[in-house]
């Protein structure tokens, strides 16, 4: 992660075509990581990048000299000028925040469910993330702050926390390494506050951080039981709760409820009784306005998404129902 094996790397991706196929194709890849969110081109970065390009050009013929370059490189000016344009890539705050969930998530983009980076890479990436993503504070931040992070010079910082979270800072007054500020600073408070050190871990430790990674813990002491068992599939103690009088309507923190758990995870058994026996709330949203059907047909449970449809479509006709019922039953008497 600095100049001579940014400009290395580049030389090998997709060499044999020209520069404007290349350029497309780690643009589209790029796109793919941030779940289609923006990724565009800063030409002016490019102009300027290039002309104050004399130590780059240097390190690059120094690397021709001892033949760190694929026999396909015959032009340095050309490999250069591909590294400036990948260099000169712009994106915003949502974009990249979406590419830091993306490695957070073992290169599974969160907001497209694909694959876009295999797990050995992502893999190799957090690690030259946490050993050289920072330029000189590299081994400082990672004695502070213990985590994956990649800074640049526009003052944008990524920071990644496996399994957990990506995400992406903007604070542009950089300190003498070329770190954003603020944006290390937020990163001591973060890991000041929460278990997300790489070493917090440790067994006997007696620091009292808050782990959210820990959700078993955390949600058996603050939610009810049926959450639980929902997310488990555990249908007889469903079952059992259900006779012992407990709310199979009632909703968490983000008014879920066991049914869009359910739904999630495709337990079309454990859908068919929370429906058709405990007649819970079909059409319950959540805080983001989606109730179980759309739980069902984004993890592409077909069966269940089927039944809520047809559940859902029985349910509108019972209230047309009661509806003309219920005209009908005020109509005066001749």
């Amino acid at each position: 992660m600095v100049n001579s094996g940014a400009i290395v790397i580049t030389s090998l991706i997709k060499n044999k075509i020209n520069m404007a196929d290349r350029f497309d194709y780690v643009l589209n890849q790029y796109r793919k990581i941030a779940g289609n969110e923006y990724i565009g081109f800063n030409n002016a970065t490019f102009l300027s990048e290039r002309a104050t390009a004399d130590r780059n050009y240097a390190l690059s013929y120094f690397m021709k000299e001892n033949r760190c370059f694929p026999k396909e490189t015959e032009s340095l000016t050309d490999a250069l000028d591909f590294y400036f344009q990948l260099c000169s890539v712009e994106v915003t705050c949502e974009s990249l925040a979406v590419m830091a969930s993306t490695l957070a998530n073992g290169g599974v983009c969160p907001i497209t469910n694909e694959t876009c980076v295999a797990p050995n890479p992502c893999r190799d990436v957090l690690s030259l993330m946490y050993s050289c993503g920072m330029y000189d504070a590299s081994g400082q931040f990672s004695f502070n702050v213990g985590l994956p992070a990649k800074s640049g010079v526009s003052g944008a910082m990524i920071v990644v926390v496996p399994n957990v979270m990506g995400i992406c800072l903007f604070s542009p007054p950089l300190d003498t390494l070329g770190n954003s500020c603020r944006g290390v600073a937020f990163c001591k408070k973060l890991v000041s506050t929460f278990n997300f050190h790489n070493y917090d871990c440790l067994v006997h430790n007696s620091n009292m951080k808050s782990d959210p990674r820990r959700r078993d813990i955390r949600e058996r002491d603050r939610l009810i039981p049926v959450f639980h068992v929902a997310r488990a599939g555990d249908l007889p103690t469903m079952r059992r709760l259900y006779m012992q009088g407990e709310d199979l309507n009632t909703s968490d923190h983000d008014d879920r409820t066991v049914l869009h758990i359910a739904a999630t995870e495709g337990y079309e058994t454990m859908i068919k009784f929370l429906v058709n026996v405990a007649k819970v709330d079909v059409d319950k949203r959540d805080r983001w306005g989606r109730n179980a059907l759309d739980e069902a047909k984004f993890f592409k449970h077909d069966a269940a998404a089927r039944f809520l449809e047809k559940a859902m479509k029985r349910v509108k006709d019972e209230a047309v129902l009661r509806h003309f019922t219920s005209i009908r039953d005020r109509k005066p008497m001749r």
